[in-house]
């Protein structure tokens, strides 16, 4: 970690809802006077779309069915330690960007699916904002989470994690209700062995709870709403963190355990604001006594 560039780190896994926490975070950056440089989790994927899917059919063909871009194969975990080490250190590093869609294509100048050059963030940044799957990553080879000063971990329970994924694929990717089946099935041993460990190494989590049936998470017709959910607050850490102030500021929240906190789904971004701006400020005011 570090007092003069700090890093703030937001792992979740797809569909998780990690996007609209960014907004946040950047509603509090631009409230606050932060210069944040961003970092897109999916830059450090090892393979572009068309290999990924050259080499799922292959690796298929060969009789492994758990071939996904969770694990330490499909990704740069090395070359991302090295960032946020480099950040600490000097406050820059090497990034690049994963295009999406025809819309990124124009705006990066790439073709959709494949990746941009290498480039070096923007200079005189306050801090390195993080955004992905592999935030607080730990595996024999590689210690991402040591560097980060800030972790946050968003997260649905895992039928309305499903149930998004479904939803968002069917919807906007054209993707029969089997085909993202056999996804999530490939997938959830690498889930299981890199995304949910890494939820250990965090220090706030934020998992929403539906508050609706979601038993056959295949057959949902709908998402759950912000309505229909409460979210669940864990502090690694509660010290110093003032619980009567935030029961007194969210609408119906309470406390579950001594460092967690329940509010409602709508009251998200609310309990973020309260939570997460004193943190910020304090690695800000960290930084500018070290200059």
């Amino acid at each position: 970690m570090s007092r003069r560039h700090p890093i703030i780190s937001i792992t979740g896994s797809s569909g998780a809802g990690t996007t609209s926490v960014k907004k946040t975070f950047e509603n509090i950056f631009r409230r606050e006077n932060v210069v944040a440089a961003y970092i897109e989790g999916d830059a450090f994927h090892r393979y572009d779309r068309a290999e990924m899917r050259s080499l799922m059919a292959e690796r298929a063909e060969r009789g492994n069915k758990h071939f996904s871009h969770f694990s330490p194969e499909t990704n740069l975990f090395e070359e991302l330690e090295k960032l946020f080490s480099d950040y600490a250190e000097t406050g820059t590093g090497t990034t690049r960007h994963y295009v999406h869609d025809e819309e990124e294509s124009r705006l990066y100048g790439a073709k959709p699916g494949t990746f941009t050059a290498w480039e070096a963030l923007p200079e005189n940044s306050d801090l390195l904002f993080y955004e992905g799957l592999h935030g607080a990553v730990v595996t024999d080879k590689v210690n991402v989470a040591q560097h980060a000063d800030l972790k946050i971990g968003v997260v649905p329970v895992i039928n309305l994690e499903w149930i998004q994924k479904l939803h968002r694929d069917r919807s906007h990717r054209g993707y029969s209700t089997e085909a993202v089946t056999d996804t999530i099935l490939r997938r959830m041993p690498d889930y299981v062995n890199y995304i949910c460990p890494q939820f250990t190494e965090t220090d706030i989590n934020f998992q929403r709870v539906p508050t609706v049936d979601t038993s056959n998470p295949f057959i949902a017709r709908w998402i759950p709403t912000p309505d229909e959910s409460m979210v669940v607050i864990r502090l690694k850490n509660p010290r110093g963190i003032d619980f009567p102030y935030l029961l007194s500021m969210i609408p119906n929240s309470f406390m579950s355990r001594a460092n967690s906190i329940v509010v409602h789904g709508a009251k998200l971004d609310l309990a973020m604001q309260l939570i997460l701006t004193p943190l910020i400020l304090q690695l800000i005011e960290r930084k500018r006594r070290t200059i």
